[in-house]
């Protein structure tokens, strides 16, 4: 594992670690954790001097490739009762240190492609005095234009407001990815758009049994839905009136009512929201992902060598054949999250997948 500063990236030291674990994933911030045993007093002065919460970059290698990339957020020092020192590190993906960042000065975007919205948030955060930690991204449009204003007295987060606009009608998905270059051998934080992310051209199969040693399929109703309303920003304005929130239009899947389906009410707030048009794109957008159950397939598999963090985005072709599935299930999904367990005694390295249907 590799130490760095944070803003800098300057290599503060390699550690080796044990009891890692970390995972990554699309759609939501990834995590790391590790111990890294601490035998002596010079090693003891070593992690002291490098191991700073909030302020140290953390890299994870498999011989020279970049696995994982975050910042350390977490460190606890343990002893044993034997008297054995360990350091105990907790980190996050890259993407976590946008929850750590306000926005202070309105932004207002006119007609403005969405990706570039995105990116301009993550560079006006880099642009503060302090603020820039190396996030790089390319100028690829997406095709889709958007007005938005940000104001600076409702504080937003910056994660938060990506979040928001990656989640609107014809959104996008984004994550910052950690790789090495394979030109430079520079550690990379790139941020990634895509509607949605797609990586990788040959497709893995992977059959159950066989190197798929377990599944779960999941199937989530509590977040189903059949009618949905969005309410917005309240206007103030006029202090002599009643105020109400901005709603947006009702909607009601009628088609899957006439099916038999029950009506299921569900709802979202965008209380930094003031155009009806936007919170009717966010309410439809809510209602589409909300009107099937969750399902999101996981399968654990054997770390083969073909199984790495470049997977995430990447589609895989998923054959089962048992006793649910007896005519065998044959279908392509994405790979949308990613979690590695270390090895332990009796029982080799694993990768959950998580999936999608692409």
């Amino acid at each position: 594992m590799l130490l760095c500063d944070l803003r800098s990236d300057q290599l503060l030291d390699a550690v080796p670690v044990q009891s890692l674990a970390l995972d990554d994933y699309i759609g939501k911030t990834g995590s790391m954790s590790a111990t890294i045993p601490v035998p002596n007093a010079a090693i003891a002065a070593r992690i002291r001097a490098t191991v700073q919460p909030g302020r140290t970059a953390v890299w994870v290698e498999r011989g020279r490739e970049i696995w994982w990339g975050g910042v350390l957020w977490t460190a606890r020092v343990a002893s044993s009762t034997r008297g054995e020192l360990s350091v105990q590190v907790g980190a996050a993906t890259f993407d976590s240190y946008l929850d750590h960042r306000l926005l202070y000065d309105t932004q207002i975007a006119a007609g403005v492609d969405q990706y570039d919205i995105a990116r301009g948030l993550i560079s006006y955060a880099q642009s503060m005095p302090g603020g820039d930690i190396g996030i790089t991204y390319d100028t690829a449009p997406s095709g889709v234009r958007r007005d938005r204003t940000y104001s600076r007295y409702d504080l937003p987060r910056i994660r938060d407001l990506i979040n928001q606009l990656a989640a609107v009608e014809g959104g996008f998905e984004w994550r910052i990815a950690a790789y090495r270059d394979p030109e430079t051998g520079r550690r990379v934080k790139q941020l990634q758009l895509g509607s949605p992310i797609r990586t990788g051209s040959a497709e893995i199969v992977l059959d159950y049994p066989g190197p798929v040693l377990a599944y779960t399929w999941p199937v989530d109703a509590t977040v189903q839905a059949t009618t949905w309303q969005s309410r917005g920003a309240t206007d103030n304005r006029n202090q002599a009136a009643e105020s109400h929130p901005l709603m947006s239009e009702l909607l009601v899947a009628d088609a899957d009512l006439a099916a038999g389906w029950p009506r299921l009410d569900g709802s979202s707030d965008y209380s930094t929201v003031i155009e009806q048009a936007t919170l009717d794109a966010h309410a439809r957008a809510d209602h589409a992902r909300a009107r099937a159950p969750l399902t999101i397939p996981e399968i654990t598999v054997r770390m083969d060598g073909s199984i790495t963090p470049a997977l995430l985005g990447a589609t895989i072709r998923l054959r089962i054949r048992d006793l649910w599935w007896p005519q065998t299930l044959d279908a392509r999904y994405r790979t949308v999250g990613l979690a590695i367990t270390p090895p332990e005694r009796g029982r080799a390295e694993t990768a959950r997948l998580f999936l999608e249907a692409p």
